[in-house]
């Protein structure tokens, strides 16, 4: 890490030793204590309060935990009327007085119970968890999923990019970090400490993070990365056992193989893009010799889709299956003209390229089942991502090589393509 994130992490880590709670006798509900927190002018007592309320919400049952919800849902809300008028006022008479009348109008109470509650230390990371449990619990109420854009709306603030610390994670890491990033790997499952190890001992892999400085130990995203001579086409290659170490300063490309979300109450807060960028551009300037970035990623949707659409295929048949694959990410969509891959969205919308399919690229159990085996490489292009992020956000037009193109074409009167 960085002198300057090892100041920024101390600057902003706070370590707070919770004891008896000051209102551990206090006879009022949940609701009568997120009430009073909301309308308290002591900072002094709004700490106990947001203390005793995050207290008690841990120890409570799912059941008690959406009534919580469901009534700051609702006690909470805005007043449409109050809104309504407001505006009004605004419209006819434009002032600092009127806009700010208009602007505590339309802002639920419940967003300030949440900043309150954030004000007591260490409550950052207890309000990810609560907004986990809402995601859990809530399903698509569409009273909780107004909630839910208020825990976004303060999340996206708080988590924005600014505060965010990118850590190298190396064999050497501190043994809880490690279990987490064993633990939270979501794509390639981490077998063993020794798996793990050979994840990042060798010279030729790195691991990075991104951390929250109130979250010092809790990964909020990771990426692991290959450095490989070429562009490789399996992910069993890729971390198998017995190959040999590349000396990093012999590789030419650098391979995105698995990037994992690590706290499920931070969903749709996007860390990936800003994550990779910054990774490739650390990198470049580590090793003059890299001139390749590209991820080796799995295609999610391949199976369901192929199903859906009717498509007869084998896995037996790899041209047709990397046909297939490729007619998929350039032309299957979805909602918004979207593409229909979740892993798709994610590269394209950061501003990669398809830049090749991959037929037997995944043996595993895993990987037959959500894409006959298939991979994809996504080209990160340093000097066009940008131009390509803004592009794809416009058109929705989906950038590929000719080589896939030409693998899409050779079905594209065969399966239909999604609108």
């Amino acid at each position: 890490m960085t002198l300057f994130a090892d100041l920024l992490s101390t600057v902003f880590e706070r370590r707070h030793r919770r004891g008896q709670s000051a209102m551990a006798d206090d006879s009022r509900s949940l609701n009568q204590l997120a009430e009073a927190l909301v309308g308290s002018a002591s900072e002094t007592s709004g700490l106990a309060l947001a203390e005793e309320i995050l207290a008690r919400f841990d120890g409570m049952s799912d059941d008690d935990k959406v009534v919580f919800f469901r009534f700051i849902a609702t006690a909470m809300n805005i007043d449409p009327e109050a809104v309504r008028s407001t505006l009004e006022e605004y419209e006819r008479a434009p002032s600092k007085v009127s806009y700010r009348a208009f602007a505590a109008a339309a802002e639920p109470k419940r967003q300030e119970l949440i900043r309150r509650m954030n004000r007591l230390p260490g409550a950052t990371q207890a309000l990810v968890r609560m907004r986990a449990d809402l995601l859990r619990l809530g399903g698509k109420d569409p009273e909780l999923a107004a909630l839910d854009l208020d825990f976004r709306h303060l999340f996206a603030s708080w988590f924005n990019r600014g505060f965010l610390v990118l850590r190298p994670i190396s064999w050497e890491s501190p043994a809880h970090i490690l279990e987490k990033i064993i633990a939270y790997e979501a794509v390639h499952a981490i077998e063993s400490w020794e798996d793990l190890r050979r994840r990042l001992e060798p010279s030729d892999r790195r691991c990075f993070a991104f951390f929250h400085p109130t979250m010092p130990d809790e990964p909020l995203i990771f990426v692991e990365v290959a450095l490989t001579k070429g562009t490789p086409g399996s992910i069993q290659g890729l971390l198998a056992q017995d190959r040999a170490p590349l000396p990093a300063q012999d590789a030419d490309t650098a391979v995105f193989y698995s990037i994992s979300n690590c706290q499920a109450g931070l969903a749709s807060i996007s860390f990936g893009n800003s994550l990779i960028k910054q990774v490739a551009a650390d990198l470049a300037a580590e090793l003059d010799g890299l001139q390749t970035f590209v991820t080796l990623s799995p295609i999610p949707g391949l199976t369901k889709w192929l199903f859906q659409q009717q498509i007869d295929w084998s896995p037996e048949h790899a041209d047709r299956i990397k046909s297939l694959a490729a007619h998929y990410l350039i032309h299957a969509k979805s909602r918004g003209d979207l593409p229909f891959d979740p892993v798709a969205r994610f590269h394209l919308g950061n501003g990669a390229i398809i830049h090749a399919v991959h037929a037997d690229a995944d043996t595993s159990e895993k990987g037959r089942v959500q894409s006959a085996g298939t991979m994809v490489n996504y080209l990160y292009d340093l000097a066009t991502v940008s131009q390509n992020h803004e592009d794809f956000a416009t058109t929705r037009n989906v950038v590929a090589t000719t080589e896939v193109q030409t693998l899409a074409a050779a079905v594209h009167g065969e399966a239909p393509q999604e609108r």
